[in-house]
């Protein structure tokens, strides 16, 4: 039996509670009767005591005595009693909440270790009860020596719901961290699950929105109503699917249910850019289609005049030209469909791709007329590409040669070199006929191995100073 829950238990603590009131209210009557009788004179009370035959003293006396302190030995054990059954009480709900949230191996132990005292309280509580039905302290015949042997089975009965009611106490201050823990979780919890439905709404709401527009978002919609089995649960509540799982439930649903809100709220967005993109590439496309027919007379400029070197690789241009922007008009006409049926993510992809063909031919088309003005520049004066070559290499130069005597040779090998290349490449332009795309090529490279020497120098110097 516990305190808490037996029903016999229940029961005689009522009845404690109720002898209490008696003999407070029998104590109050012979109260009365002491100050009515007390003016009468001594012989008019005497032949009372006589005619009654007994020979108990109404006041005072050894008797009376053992039973006050027997009756205040059970109100001190009744004050014990309720003290405990007031703390289990209250434990147990603290025990309730942890549970409700932690499974943890500590928060187990703590609902073995609670089994276990309320099987303590059981046995401190049933030795009470015995004790307070085993003695009527308001019996008129009450022996002293009956008085006496209730006095101190109710007053053991006291000290071991005292010791319990300690055990307890130091139990109860022992969950501490696992309480409050459990408790920040069921805070969060009730805020969580509205945030959820809040953002359930919003969402509703911004689809209606965009559908009022004209705008179908068939993928939004389905996207909202795969939720709505989440907010189903939410509704049931943590007492079926548990504290943990509602808030992961919670926020799931709150992150899912934003994302929607905001594509909603930016499709409109969305639709116009796709048509703005639909235009301008279109556009784009006509434009190529005119300059990739002044691919093939710059080809026959640079077959006439140059190396072959400097055109084959240019050769497929014209033909992979035409095919680049046939391939992007029929992506164009796929990606109009997808914006006319609304289907965003289709329209947005065949426009990407769009955008790479007509990149590709752009860069292949512009190429054919980068060389040729490149070629025309350098057989009218190759100067000014030789001393763009000429800086490059003294400036990595200076650098290898900054707070030395002499520079490191895997940094001056590589200069000296390219210093006698560039005298090579230079001396070749006295050819009766010079091969110009040979000595652009010359030069670019060059530089990139100045290039190089000054990152290699520039690196191996910023490791140093740390």
């Amino acid at each position: 039996m516990t305190a808490t829950h037996a029903q016999p238990q229940a029961g005689v603590a009522g009845a404690v509670r109720e002898r209490s009131r008696r003999r407070t209210a029998g104590q109050g009557l012979r109260d009365v009767c002491f100050l009515v009788l007390a003016p009468l004179p001594l012989l008019a009370a005497l032949p009372l005591a006589v005619a009654g035959g007994g020979t108990r003293r109404w006041f005072g006396g050894r008797g009376e005595s053992q039973r006050a302190e027997a009756q205040a030995a059970k109100d001190a054990a009744a004050e014990a009693f309720y003290e405990l059954d007031t703390a289990q009480r209250d434990l147990k709900i603290s025990i309730e909440t942890i549970t409700a949230v932690d499974s943890s191996p500590a928060a187990r132990k703590a609902v073995d270790d609670f089994a276990a005292l309320g099987r303590r309280i059981d046995e401190a509580s049933h030795a009470y009860i015995t004790a307070v039905d085993a003695h009527d302290l308001d019996r008129d015949d009450l022996e002293p020596s009956v008085a006496s042997k209730a006095r101190a089975e109710l007053t053991s009965a006291k000290d071991q719901l005292v010791r319990v009611k300690g055990e307890l106490d130091r139990f109860g201050a022992g969950l501490g961290p696992l309480l409050g823990s459990a408790e920040t979780q069921l805070a969060r919890l009730a805020p969580a699950v509205e945030r959820a439905r809040q953002a359930l709404l919003a969402a509703s709401n911004a689809l209606d929105a965009v559908r009022a527009s004209g705008l179908r978002a068939d993928d939004l919609a389905a996207r909202l109503a795969a939720l709505a089995p989440e907010l189903t649960k939410l509704n049931q509540g943590a007492g079926r699917h548990g504290v943990t799982e509602t808030l992961q439930r919670a926020d799931r649903v709150l992150r899912d249910a934003e994302a929607v809100r905001a594509e909603a709220e930016k499709l409109p967005e969305r639709a116009a850019e796709i048509d703005r993109r639909l235009v301008t590439l279109r556009t784009r496309a006509q434009a190529l289609t005119t300059r990739s027919a002044s691919v093939e007379p710059v080809l026959s400029e640079l077959r006439r005049r140059f190396s072959a070197a400097c055109w084959q690789d240019l050769q497929p241009v014209p033909e992979q030209a035409a095919v680049n922007v046939r391939q992007a008009e029929e992506k164009l006409k796929e990606a109009a469909r997808a914006r006319e049926e609304q289907r965003w993510a289709d329209a947005t992809s065949r426009l990407s791709t769009v955008r790479a063909l007509l990149n590709a031919t752009d860069e292949a088309v512009s190429a054919a007329g980068d060389r040729l003005r490149r070629l025309d520049e350098v057989a009218k004066d190759p100067e000014q590409e030789i001393q763009r070559t000429r800086f490059a290499i003294r400036d990595a130069q200076r650098l290898a040669m900054a707070g030395r005597h002499t520079p490191e040779p895997r940094h001056a090998r590589p200069l000296d070199d390219a210093v006698a290349r560039l005298d090579q490449a230079i001396t070749a332009l006295e050819n009766r006929h010079p091969d110009y795309w040979h000595f652009l090529t010359v030069t670019e490279g060059l530089r990139q191995i100045a290039a190089d020497v000054v990152a290699d120098i520039r690196e191996e110097r910023g490791a140093g100073s740390h």
